[in-house]
């Protein structure tokens, strides 16, 4: 199942205490189903665990494992060299002009998107 539908709920319980599917589901920006087969899947992989909440044993609460959190480490180390060596070559300038724009883009992504940051 998508990879980056997975490191968006992997970060997004990174700082968490756990979370609901549907909690999950806003905070990717996927609906609540895929939501549940995201977090079925990962637990597969043994990335995530759900447990019952204490508070309502109704409810199951999704909690990043150590092995979620050292994919999500990997994967976020892997994509800070890919950017690095992309902009090698630009001058400080033009890389301050690129985050410049980024950060543009993803404010206007986000106020036109519900608040979904993109990937």
């Amino acid at each position: 199942m998508g990879g980056a539908a997975r490191f968006r709920l992997l970060g997004a319980l990174r700082d968490g205490d756990g979370m609901s599917v549907s909690e999950i589901a806003d905070v990717i920006g996927v609906d609540q189903p895929r939501a549940s087969r995201l977090v079925n899947d990962s637990a597969e992989r043994g990335l995530v665990t759900r447990r019952a909440d204490d508070k309502d044993a109704r409810r199951s609460v999704v909690e990043l494992t150590d092995a979620g959190r050292a994919m999500l480490t990997s994967a976020n180390a892997s994509r800070r060299t890919a950017v690095t060596d992309a902009v090698a070559d630009f001058t400080p300038e033009e890389t301050a002009q690129f985050a410049a724009l980024l950060n543009r883009f993803v404010a206007g992504w986000t106020k036109h998107d519900g608040g979904h940051r993109p990937l």
